[in-house]
């Protein structure tokens, strides 16, 4: 319903923010959601509002809903992607004060985890009001000083392609342990067999990237959402805060 997307690869429909998707059920379950791949809703199988969702309708607006209170529907929906954001970070955050090689920072991680937390719990009216922008630059600082601390151990030089546009660049077993691959561009990328252990794929565009063989050991601020829109197969390692894709 909050959110718009566009006819593509990914939606096989057009749908305007705050107008409901027509597979949208009246008890707020998607009518195809088995068949979601199938009918050309990719893009709703990789989506992962980290928990927002539900914390915007049951605890920023005490259970209520849009169609109960469809008053309520607007600032509802500007409030969620403020929320999405914030729950994005702590997991980031929590990802990051898990390091072993965190611990110099260890103390501002869970300091800035708890500011983060305390902002995602704040009123409707207050969350409308943040500037999430400035306190992700804040948080984004200690990500990169986290990851910077895990990547300092691997040999040698370590590539830095951070926001490169590799949109379809042939990098089969392409040599990327320890590498900053922060917010690159790896739509369609052949990805085969690379060594990305240790690399850090903060944002990191990843969809239909061919990661069959690769090693993503150890790899820094993946989520779930990245590696499912990739490809893969049984071979593929993977860190242990995801698991391989049930479509691979």
């Amino acid at each position: 319903m909050a959110l718009p997307f566009a006819a593509s690869s990914d939606f096989a429909i057009d749908k305007d923010a705050g107008r409901p998707c027509p597979n949208l059920q009246d008890d707020f379950r998607c009518g195809i959601h088995r068949d979601l791949r199938a009918r050309g809703f990719t893009g709703c199988t990789v989506y992962d509002c980290f928990g927002a969702g539900q914390k915007v309708s049951q605890v920023t607006f005490g259970g209520e809903d849009w169609r109960r209170s469809p008053q309520l529907a607007r600032q509802m929906f500007d409030v969620f992607p403020v929320v999405r954001q914030l729950h994005e970070l702590l997991w980031y955050l929590d990802e990051a004060a898990a390091l072993p090689t965190s611990g110099p920072i260890r103390a501002d991680l869970r300091a800035a985890r708890a500011a983060t937390d305390r902002l995602s719990n704040g009123d409707a009216d207050t969350l409308a009001r943040l500037d999430v922008a400035a306190h992700r630059q804040q948080i984004n600082t200690l990500l990169l000083h986290a990851s910077e601390l895990a990547r300092a151990a691997v040999p040698g030089r370590r590539k830095n392609r951070r926001g490169a546009d590799l949109v379809g660049a042939r990098l089969r077993r392409a040599n990327l342990h320890g590498a900053n691959l922060r917010g690159a561009l790896l739509v369609a990328a052949d990805l085969r067999e690379a060594d990305l252990r240790r690399a850090d794929l903060i944002g990191a565009d990843l969809r239909d990237a061919d990661l069959r063989g690769a090693d993503l050991t150890g790899s820094l601020f993946l989520v779930q959402s990245q590696l499912d829109s990739a490809r893969g197969d049984g071979r593929t390692r993977l860190p242990a805060t995801v698991t391989t894709p049930k479509h691979w």
